[in-house]
């Protein structure tokens, strides 16, 4: 078995125009003096890189990798969640998902060059990841069916079939340029996104002819808010989970409310993330888990609490990590009770 690596954070929630978490450097150096050991990097904010010149130049990338190192962290991962939203987006969507291109990529008549370009990003992000020593990427898948997630009205026949190949073929040369610089493709698996359940991810992977690159961020807190066994997940999928987003979050239905959370906001609804240890996530059992099928990646904290300051949250969560992650053993705890090895012995035992 391996040790978890960690803590980590997500410098996603933690962004802002004032110091010191408007900078590479200076986010580095606030993380790091919390306790964290490594960072996930947003690749869609040029303040934290800039993914085409890391892509483009080895010289570029040493440079980020000091930059985080001279804090004393590592790289745990790049992200482009915003860039794999617009691999795929419906047109009902198109508006709503705007704001994560480039400006002059914005407006109707724009879908198919904003598609090209996001695809062009996750090729990049294959390339950096390379050029940074890193081996699995984080980020979404976009959807071209969530508008269709209830159904109600009836899906057609083979709609579901038609929307899941296209996905695939979208994201195969994708996955393809992350198979050729050695990283994993991690898909969050998230509410809003075709790939929203272990059921939607299975249809993708067998869409892409079972890619060995359409992995998993195994993130717990989209699984209580969808009243799904998170556990279980684990056993199912651990094979294919290849990062780890400790979030936490509760799910409290009432007869009023449930899982669609009635249009309300985050604050009001009875599935809501929390700050690490304030939810209903046994995390306990998660890194049992995760320990037991020898995960050997980050434990990265993701904090989108809609209570908590940030800052306390990240406070809190350096250490709530560390306190989760086993330090696995090299000899067994009944060692003292052991014989030896004889196959004499054992012949005679078995009565042979």
């Amino acid at each position: 078995m391996k040790t978890i690596k960690g803590p980590g954070i997500f410098l996603a929630q933690f962004l802002d125009d004032k110091a010191p978490f408007n900078t590479l450097e200076g986010i580095t150096q606030w993380a790091a003096s919390l306790g964290f050991k490594g960072v996930q990097i947003p690749t869609w904010d040029a303040r934290m890189i800039d993914l085409k010149k890391a892509a483009e130049s080895q010289t570029y990338a040493d440079e980020i990798k000091g930059i985080v190192q001279s804090a004393g962290m590592e790289i745990t991962e790049l992200s482009t969640h915003l860039q794999g939203q617009l691999v795929a987006v419906h047109p009902a969507y198109n508006e709503l998902f705007d704001g994560f291109a480039p400006p002059e990529l914005r407006g109707s008549a724009n879908v198919k060059a904003r598609t090209e370009w996001a695809v062009q990003q996750l090729k990049y992000a294959a390339k950096a990841s390379r050029n940074l020593g890193l081996n699995a990427h984080a980020t979404f898948s976009g959807a071209l069916l969530w508008q269709t997630v209830y159904p109600w009205p009836q899906r057609p026949a083979g709609l579901v079939e038609t929307g899941f190949r296209e996905l695939a073929n979208r994201w195969l040369p994708i996955l393809n340029e992350m198979d050729a610089n050695g990283v994993d493709l991690c898909y969050e698996v998230h509410p809003g996104e075709d790939l929203h359940d272990g059921i939607s991810y299975e249809r993708f992977l067998a869409a892409t002819g079972n890619h060995n690159r359409a992995c998993l961020l195994y993130d717990p807190s989209h699984f209580v808010l969808q009243a799904m066994d998170y556990l279980e997940y684990i056993d199912i999928y651990h094979e294919k989970i290849k990062m780890f987003h400790v979030k936490d979050a509760e799910f409290n239905p009432t007869g009023r409310s449930g899982v669609y959370g009635g249009y309300q906001s985050w604050i009001d609804r009875p599935g809501r993330f929390r700050s690490l240890g304030d939810g209903q996530v046994d995390f306990k059992a998660v890194f049992s888990k995760l320990t037991q099928y020898d995960f050997s990646g980050w434990a990265v904290m993701e904090w989108e609490c809609c209570m908590k300051h940030p800052e306390d949250g990240a406070r809190e969560g350096a250490p709530f990590i560390k306190e989760h992650i086993i330090r696995v053993t090299e000899k067994a705890f009944d060692d003292f009770a052991g014989t030896g090895a004889d196959e004499n012995l054992n012949r005679r035992i078995l009565g042979l």
